[in-house]
């Protein structure tokens, strides 16, 4: 009999998101990257007495979180132009410096973000920002599960130049993680007010050779459908349909303003959405329709934003402000309940990254992405429901331990694949440089 290489076991365990499937005393047997036994702790104690043991006497066991849409570098920028609308954000403040950036920076800030993510809950992120193969790079090297894009719009990158480099530049990606078991490569035009109809179309055709997600921003402002309209005669999300982008391979971020039948439109196309709240709060964006968007059987999942426009990668905290805002929003205290939100934060993630079948719950033959939550906590006494507390109580810091295809990437909130300490002093260092960039 195989010995499993880890047995992860606590005081409760929830294999999904609803407290009717919590179990009590019981663990999971990984062996290698996959999930191969769930049972009660002390029969795999007794079954694979030689193999690794992770246990935590207060400890809840639950699957990774899944942030669906990051700008992770941008945590460089943490704090340096906030309050301010989205365009005069962007245009004034955040593009300029990114025409600065380099792949070191880019890479470093990465390897902060992706220490945050890990701390805090999340095991897989996709990602779509400049310089994509320091993205890649940085989370294959730390050992969590990601799904990233290098980000074209019509006029020259800082990172690649002219537009025609962009598309060698993100052909190289896709060949050189083409069978990566973390990484998988998506196609990301940022928007419809950045992207002409034809660079649009044309990496949707990429992503259709591909097999890979179509990533953009849509609908997330105002000003974003007012532009739209003005060039077009149609709002993004007609604009994208018109041009047959809207599909199940299409992850759309924000999409905030969206009429009646748009919403429906989005779920009939099987188009994944990305909620990201805290940066729509933030940018005075809106309130996305995601009750309404649920109720018409869309895909929805939670996204961070970057941490320029949150300002963090926290999904417990995000999770916490999904389910108040809805229910202030709808004046209703039932509508994004816990195991709600939960779901959006897990397998609504997986499933908005076509996953669902690896990741998203713990089952077995599923990969081993998750995390231990310490319990033993005075704001987590007492506990009647879990995904309760989990939504409106738990922090990131909570997080105690963390596993990632089968790979212990914090231990004791010791990571163990990034030298925190170093990282840390490498940012500030470079803090300075990016403050003489603004």
């Amino acid at each position: 009999m195989q010995q499993p290489s880890l047995i992860v076991s606590g005081k409760w365990f929830l294999p999904g998101s609803t407290q009717a499937g919590l179990l009590l005393q019981h663990g999971l047997a990984i062996t290698g990257d996959t999930i191969t036994e769930i049972a009660p702790t002390a029969t795999l104690l007794e079954k694979y007495p030689e193999s690794r043991r992770l246990h935590t006497e207060h400890g809840l066991i639950m699957p990774g979180l899944i942030n669906t849409h990051t700008h992770a570098p941008m945590c460089c920028f943490r704090g340096i132009a906030d309050d301010l609308p989205l365009m005069t954000w962007l245009e004034e403040h955040i593009f300029p410096i990114e025409a600065q950036l380099t792949p070191e920076i880019v890479y470093q800030s990465a390897l902060l973000s992706i220490a945050e993510m890990i701390k805090s809950g999340t095991t897989s992120f996709c990602d779509m920002y400049l310089f994509a193969k320091e993205v890649a790079r940085a989370a294959a090297e730390t050992g969590i599960r990601a799904w990233v894009g290098e980000v074209l719009y019509d006029f020259p990158s800082p990172c690649y130049g002219q537009l025609e480099n962009g598309f060698a530049y993100i052909a190289e990606l896709f060949q050189h993680y083409r069978n990566h078991p973390l990484i998988s490569i998506t196609t990301d035009p940022h928007s419809v007010y950045t992207c002409a109809p034809k660079l649009l179309s044309r990496l949707g055709q990429v992503a259709a050779d591909t097999g890979s997600l179509y990533h953009t921003h849509l609908s997330e402002n105002r000003q974003e459908v007012a532009t739209c309209k003005e060039r077009y005669g149609l709002t993004p999300v007609r604009h994208l349909d018109q041009l047959g982008l809207l599909g199940p391979n299409t992850l759309a971020a924000h999409c905030v303003m969206l009429d009646p039948d748009e919403i429906m439109l989005l779920a009939e196309r099987g188009v994944k959405v990305s909620h990201c709240l805290e940066s729509n709060m933030k940018l005075a964006s809106g309130t996305a329709p995601i009750v309404e968007l649920l109720a018409a059987g869309a895909t929805v999942s939670l996204g961070t934003d970057g941490s320029a426009s949150n300002n963090d990668v926290d999904l417990f905290g995000e999770m916490n402000c999904v389910a108040k805002v809805h229910k202030i929003a709808h004046l209703n205290p039932t509508v994004m309940n816990a195991e709600t939100t939960l779901h959006a934060a897990t397998m609504g993630g997986a499933a908005a990254l076509s996953a669902d079948d690896t990741i998203g719950t713990l089952a077995i033959g599923k990969k081993a992405d998750c995390i231990v939550v310490d319990m033993d906590q005075p704001h987590l006494t007492p506990c009647y429901n879990i995904p309760s507390h989990l939504v409106y109580a738990v922090r990131g810091s909570d997080v105690l331990h963390s596993v990632i295809n089968g790979q212990v990437v914090m231990q004791d909130r010791e990571l163990t694949t990034i030298d925190e300490t170093e990282i840390l002093s490498r940012m500030t260092q470079l803090a300075k440089t990016i403050r003489a960039m603004h």
